[in-house]
């Protein structure tokens, strides 16, 4: 024990939607919550999403990123919950029941000892090196998250004649966005047969406004020395793998990058938390703790959601349960998802701590069209719904109620074709 360190009953790190809704989340309960955010102002990616559609959900409108972050900020500030700014957790320990935390800010270091953490960490993009873009390292590389910065906070043109790599939902939003700014984005090139973002955006980020998009080819080499000039583009297999003699060299000063995001969740390896490998993100139950008792996940630091206000929920969730929690035994039951499936979330359910209905999340594998999703407990169909149609891209919730199951219980989640 340090006998220097503060006292919290609820630690949440990162003041993204997931974070603030977290901490507004603890501190309706009455947790003494402190928030840490390593940026100058909470909010998130939300502070550079300008477009709308953010809140429809929740709030029953659209709203711009910024509207809907400060709606949170607002409801922040009526609560006592600290936040600490510009602050980084470099150490993140847990000995018996207690969390030890060490931050660093302007003003030094800090300790603080914690009852809960609430993980709200977000997601990172993929790179041009994760991603095996082979040529030189010139300027004018940019992932899309960063050219929005350059665009929407800084009001810098990243460029004039631009490739976007991935046809992620972001990625769809800039090809718009740099558009209206008066650049030419020549295509959206995606290695998949289908686009990777929401059709909505596919309609009005590309159709309306004639941008290409190109499936089934990638982006395999840059040129340039100090700026990018050109980048070389290939038609891909049904394993993505360039073939050879379709290449096409593309002038262009720019190629943006919007192929995928990672949770980010480099604070588990101090706590040995369990990650899973589809989601990339831990393992937890219905009550958004993780198989680190009294380690709260949620957001996209937990699984990549579609909708920020999904974020938002699974964080208000984490940081009430977070507030309320009390060590003690779990019984946990997997939830074993069908090899159509990409994932499921929760991975486990804690029959001890069950609430009338859970919601789970999940995506398709592949594109399916006209199935029936059912959710058997011991063989028995205990939930099922149809669909006409499912996308890998378009995350999909449910809520089902497993009061009656037992500790025993086998549970599945299965996707069949409809007669």
């Amino acid at each position: 024990m340090n006998d220097a360190a503060e006292r919290f009953d609820v630690v949440v790190v990162g003041a993204g939607p997931a974070g603030l809704a977290a901490a507004i989340g603890a501190g309706s309960k009455g947790a003494k919550t402190l928030l840490i955010e390593r940026e100058a102002r909470p909010g998130g990616i939300l502070k550079q999403c300008i477009h709308d559609g953010f809140g429809l959900i929740r709030f029953n409108k659209k709203m711009t990123g910024p509207e809907y972050a400060q709606h949170y900020i607002e409801q922040l500030k009526k609560t006592d919950v600290e936040c600490a700014l510009l602050t980084f957790v470099t150490s993140l320990k847990k000995d018996g029941d207690v969390f030890h935390l060490t931050l660093v800010s302007k003003n030094g270091l800090r300790y603080i000892e914690a009852k809960s953490i609430v993980l709200a960490t977000g997601c990172r993009e993929r790179t041009a090196k994760q991603i095996s873009v082979h040529g030189t390292r010139p300027a004018g590389v940019f992932t899309a998250g960063s050219a929005q910065y350059y665009t929407n906070i800084l009001g810098q043109m990243p460029t004039k004649k631009c490739v976007i790599l991935g046809s992620g939902d972001i990625g769809l939003i800039m090809a718009r966005r740099l558009t209206l700014e008066g650049a030419r984005v020549v295509g959206v090139y995606e290695a998949k047969p289908t686009p990777g973002g929401l059709m909505r955006n596919v309609a009005q980020c590309l159709n309306d406004f004639d941008i290409p998009l190109y499936t089934s080819k990638t982006v395999t080499r840059v040129f340039g020395d100090q700026r990018l000039t050109a980048v070389m583009t290939a038609s891909v297999d049904e394993n993505m793998i360039p073939i050879s003699g379709t290449e096409e060299k593309i002038e262009c000063d720019a190629l943006i990058l919007s192929v995928g995001l990672i949770p980010e969740n480099e604070l588990c390896d101090g706590i040995g938390t369990e990650i899973d490998r589809k989601t990339k993100g831990p393992i937890a139950d219905q009550n958004y703790m993780t198989m680190t008792e009294g380690v709260y996940t949620c957001g996209n630091a937990y699984h990549v959601n579609d909708m920020v206000d999904y974020v938002s929920e699974s964080g208000a969730s984490a940081g009430a349960n977070a507030a309320d929690h009390a060590t003690g035994e779990r019984c946990l039951v997997p939830v074993e998802a069908a090899c159509d499936f990409l994932y499921c979330v929760p991975q486990k359910l804690d029959i001890i701590h069950m609430h009338s209905k859970t919601v789970l999340f999940f995506r398709s594998r592949d594109d399916r069209k006209k199935v029936t999703v059912s959710v058997k407990v011991n063989g028995d169909v205990i939930f099922s719904k149809k669909y006409t149609s499912l996308r890998p891209p378009e995350m999909e919730r449910i809520e089902v109620d497993f009061t009656n199951i037992s500790g025993d219980s086998k549970i599945d989640l299965i996707m069949e074709d409809k007669a």
